[in-house]
């Protein structure tokens, strides 16, 4: 339930754009951001930091869309977001003495530190990787394969990240102790 939340503003906006404009589906996505951040925040009392950034970001960006009638403020919006969030991560290995994905997945993930590091370090290049790929896109091709490739293909990069990362990660956890074999009679 929790990812269809986190996507509703992406779903939002590329169902508003096919059946609309850019401006309609911008104005669409702003609104279910906002209510996207109050809903999290009545239902846990808090409201996730990666929801405040986009939120933060898409309300800035949307809004200057919207208010300049240009597009490609919105079009800059995922790019923004995924180079403050690498950022973020580069930044929080030089402040801190975990890195900032630890602090995020510790209590769930018996990982080694360097492992910790990698994965970390791993963050800041797809993050950066796929905020650049977001541009090209932008500058290369028209509106509709833009916002075919946020949808399909933004999300699709995320969820390929998260795969691979999941098997990576996999193999760098440490063995279960096996089972002890039931006594015999």
């Amino acid at each position: 339930m929790q990812l269809l939340i986190d996507f509703l503003p992406i779903i939002s906006f590329f169902v508003a754009y096919k059946f609309s404009n850019v401006y309609v589906a911008t104005g669409i996505m702003l609104v279910v951001l906002v209510l996207t951040v109050a809903y999290q925040w009545l239902k846990h009392r808090k409201v996730g930091p990666m929801l405040i950034v986009s939120a933060g970001i898409g309300l800035i960006f949307g809004g200057l869309t919207l208010w300049l009638r240009d597009q490609t403020f919105v079009q800059w919006k995922p790019t923004v977001v995924y180079w403050l969030l690498s950022l973020g991560l580069l930044v929080g290995t030089w402040l801190t003495d975990k890195p900032v994905v630890q602090r995020l997945l510790d209590s769930t993930l018996p990982l080694p530190a360097d492992a910790w590091r990698t994965l970390n370090n791993l963050w800041i290049v797809a993050f950066a990787i796929i905020g650049a790929i977001n541009l090209y896109v932008v500058y290369h091709f028209d509106l509709d394969t833009w916002v075919d490739f946020k949808f399909y293909g933004l999300t699709g990069l995320t969820v390929l990240f998260a795969i691979v990362q999941g098997v990576w990660m996999a193999g760098k956890l440490p063995p279960e102790p096996e089972d002890q074999a039931p006594e015999k009679k």
